[in-house]
């Protein structure tokens, strides 16, 4: 079993950054994809960045390219999402999720974090 643990959501304004941290438990966590996931109310849930742990090969959406930057930290097995240049569209649920989905958004996700919400003010 794999737990997902987010932080770093909260309230931005319209421009601002803001740095999501999603932290993965579990011994036998090693070798999945892990990436970002979000929902806007009234929309699917949709893919925005993932990378995958043993190449570092890393997929965005076309709307959050420039502006997302995925990374990760082996040793602590985290995955984190930086966001600048935020816009109100950019308002939703962010998802941590770990899985061969997670890399590209296709495919099936394993396990899911609970949501942080990011909220920006226009």
């Amino acid at each position: 079993q794999v737990q997902l643990v987010e932080s770093g959501g909260g309230l931005v304004q319209t421009g601002g950054s803001l740095r999501l941290s999603c932290a993965a438990s579990g011994r036998t966590f090693s070798g999945y994809p892990m990436g970002w996931f979000r929902q806007a109310p009234g929309k699917v849930r949709e893919f925005v960045a993932g990378m995958s742990w043993s190449t570092g090969r890393t997929s965005y959406a076309d709307f959050v390219k420039g502006r997302f930057a995925i990374s990760r930290d082996n040793a602590k097995n985290t995955v984190n999402l930086q966001m600048t240049s935020l816009k109100s569209e950019d308002t939703a649920v962010y998802y941590c999720a770990a899985g061969t989905g997670a890399r590209t958004g296709a495919g099936p996700i394993d396990y899911w974090g609970q949501g942080t919400q990011v909220t920006v003010s226009s």
